[in-house]
């Protein structure tokens, strides 16, 4: 049958129109790959190489199977399904060789055969293909300059590149053979710790927020906000502030956080009084901050650890407070436009009831529980994901068999033979969609981790990671402020085109060496200021993401919602400032130290939110706005008289707002 006459159906989370047949080979391999990572992560852990190449043979299967050769507008053809037939085979050498060969290949290191240098071409010429289908042209394009790069050179291959490289960047230049055995062959590209990562600890965690996404653990998330705060004034803003964190910590993705949460949190934040612009905005800047939220991090949290040699729960712990701090300047931001709009909160019959929200979806916080005490019990992060997932499934077990023996014969529903037998088949239709949306959603982070290792590799080969931090150092002329200047446009250009964990690894190893030996910062908040400054594409223009996510739900103007998005997330650019000149409140101090750190880090973003948006109890005048500005830089400059100062005027400006607003209250009245 030729595919125009095969039934078609269109791909959940996407446009892409794919026959029948195609779906389920597509449910087959994505079953396959998580059933593999669980079993790999709980029952039989596998060696570095057979584990990542595995994952990342699955992985491409599947990027091949789900994203066409020629886009997904139009049928393939026999053009297009010949070409996904070669770079699906590509995909199975690629993984496959590693397996059967990897005791003979290891004897040989260095001395690779040409059947080990056509295979290596092969696997990097694949995973830049499956790059571009699954992540965006930019990271293939990266990884070919990255290529090319090194290539250029007296004794590289592409010698007459290398006489266009400034003296600053011209390295010796290596052949293609060298280049292909350095990516495929080594652990210092494409099976290097990005994948590495992936294929462990992320890919586990993306099938446990899958678990929560299919069973219904989204929808009571946002339940228990509006329940929390739906009566407050702005409260479905605050509601997808609340809701955003708790979706966006086990969330791998912003723009998928924007989607879900602000599909029912942006409508009714336009109905409370909000801009169409202002709620996408809003929806936006909360998402973003939970891929700094632990424990998930968008991924970020096992990458640090890794690059660190932290311990994962360390980097959990740390990361709490600023996340604290973000979320409370854009709590802040929402109030006070609540205030100067004159909102008010919606009536307690609109509102779902935590009591009977707590009762329907209790289950959903015991997978959570669990995952908490045993990161507690400084378990492997890979086991306690796969304890989290098996959790997820015994609960869902558990709560189907109370309802039937239990809950039903209470309410007089006949329990019958066919009810149970419905009820196993959409419970095991559940279990599929579960497995199958993990494998799905960890395709893109896994494709870019796959091609930051290519880049991660050509760096170390070249030399170029010293050569950046000299050029750092030059512009700068040693000057902290102008450094992470530097560093947040670059990585704002890097958004513009790769997946925030991609330029989270491309920057920090390009900048992280400068950082760390040049300007004294530590190593964990150097990594954590990186991680922090990848997540500004999602909402700074020109190229915001999340902020056109959520202007498609609003029905607003992309520009205009990406740059109520760019304010909102302020905290994006000022907290790294903050961990840099205090870094107490990262690596630890003196408790005393470490509690006026933070309490004035959260005052000065406070009174930053106030003066920005020149209200906090009724309006500010210029004056107090300008001496507010003036104060924050006091607070953030690391010597104790100036933080005085800074608190001091600060909290006079404050106070000053908050009795104008009392004397116009007596007028009034």
């Amino acid at each position: 049958m030729s595919e125009s006459n095969q039934p078609s159906v269109v791909m959940p989370g996407g446009n892409v129109v794919q026959p029948r047949a195609v779906l389920w080979c597509i449910t087959i391999v994505a079953m396959g790959l998580s059933l593999f990572q669980l079993y790999s992560a709980g029952i039989q852990p596998l060696g570095l190489f057979y584990q990542r190449s595995i994952h990342l043979a699955l992985v491409m299967m599947l990027a091949f199977l789900m994203f066409p050769v020629f886009g997904g507008a139009r049928p393939r053809g026999m053009l297009g399904w010949a070409i996904d037939a070669v770079f699906f085979s590509g995909a199975v050498i690629t993984g496959g060789y590693l397996v059967l060969f990897l005791d003979e290949i290891i004897n040989r290191a260095g001395f690779w055969s040409q059947t080990d240098i056509l295979v290596a071409c092969i696997a990097t010429f694949t995973v830049l293909e499956a790059s571009r289908r699954a992540v965006g042209f930019s990271m293939t394009v990266i990884g070919l300059v990255a290529i090319a790069y090194a290539m250029a050179g007296p004794r590289g291959d592409l010698t007459w590149l290398g006489e266009w490289l400034p003296g600053i960047l011209e390295h010796r230049g290596y052949s293609l053979d060298r280049i292909a055995g350095q990516l495929y062959l080594g652990q210092e590209g494409i099976f290097g710790l990005p994948l590495g990562v992936a294929a462990t600890y992320i890919f586990i965690f993306v099938l446990f927020g899958a678990f929560l996404e299919s069973t219904g653990a989204g929808r009571f998330f946002i339940d228990m906000a509006y329940a929390a705060t739906g009566r407050q004034r702005g409260g479905p803003a605050k509601a997808a502030v609340l809701a955003s964190a708790g979706m966006g910590s086990i969330s791998g993705s912003a723009i998928a956080n924007v989607v879900t949460t602000g599909a029912f949190t942006i409508p009714l934040m336009k109905r409370l009084g909000y801009k169409p612009k202002q709620a996408g905005g809003i929806e936006a800047a909360a998402s973003t901050g939970g891929q700094i939220t632990p424990p998930l991090m968008g991924a970020g949290a096992f990458l640090i650890a890794e690059y660190t040699n932290t311990p994962y729960l360390d980097i959990v712990k740390v990361s709490i407070l600023p996340a604290v701090m973000y979320f409370a300047t854009v709590y802040l931001f929402v109030h006070i436009i609540a205030l100067k709009q004159g909102m008010q909160g919606m009536s307690r019959s609109e509102l779902p009831q935590m009591r009977q929200v707590m009762k329907d979806g209790w289950h959903f916080l015991l997978p959570l529980a669990v995952l908490v005490w045993l990161l507690a019990m400084s378990m492997s992060p890979m086991r306690v994901g796969f304890y989290a997932v098996v959790t997820m499934v015994a609960v869902a077990v558990l709560r189907y068999v109370i309802w039937f023996f239990f809950v039903a014969p209470r309410q007089g529903e006949p329990v019958s033979a066919y009810r149970i037998k419905e009820t196993a088949f959409a419970g095991l239709r559940k279990l599929v969609e579960g497995l199958e949306l993990g494998a799905r959603n960890a395709v893109a982070v896994s494709m870019a981790c796959a091609v930051a290792g290519i880049i991660v590799g050509v760096v170390g080969l070249t030399g170029l990671g010293l050569k950046f931090s000299s050029m750092m150092m030059a512009f700068s002329g040693g000057n902290i402020v102008l450094a992470l200047v530097m560093v947040l446009l670059a990585s704002l250009v890097l958004g513009m085109g790769l997946p925030v964990t991609a330029s989270y690894i491309v920057l920090i190893v390009l900048v992280g060496p400068a950082l760390t030996t040049e300007f004294g910062i530590p190593l964990l908040v150097a990594h954590l200021v990186v991680f922090w400054y990848s997540q500004d594409s999602n909402v700074t223009p020109p190229v915001a993401l999340a902020g056109f996510a959520g202007a498609a739900i609003a029905g607003s103007k992309p520009m205009e919602t990406s740059f109520q998005a760019w304010k909102f997330a302020k905290g994006l650019y000022l907290i790294p400032l903050f961990m840099v000149f205090n870094p107490e409140i990262i690596v630890g101090g003196p408790v005393p130290l470490v509690i006026w750190n933070a309490v004035i880090a959260l005052l000065a973003l406070c009174a930053f939110a106030a003066a920005l948006e020149g209200y906090l109890f009724t309006r500010m005048g210029w004056p107090s706005r300008m001496a507010i500005s003036v104060a924050i830089i006091g607070v953030f400059y690391p010597n104790l008289m100036a933080e005085v100062a800074g608190v001091v005027v600060m909290s006079t400006a404050i106070a000053a707002n908050w009795l104008a607003n009392r004397r116009q209250s007596a007028v009034a009245a």
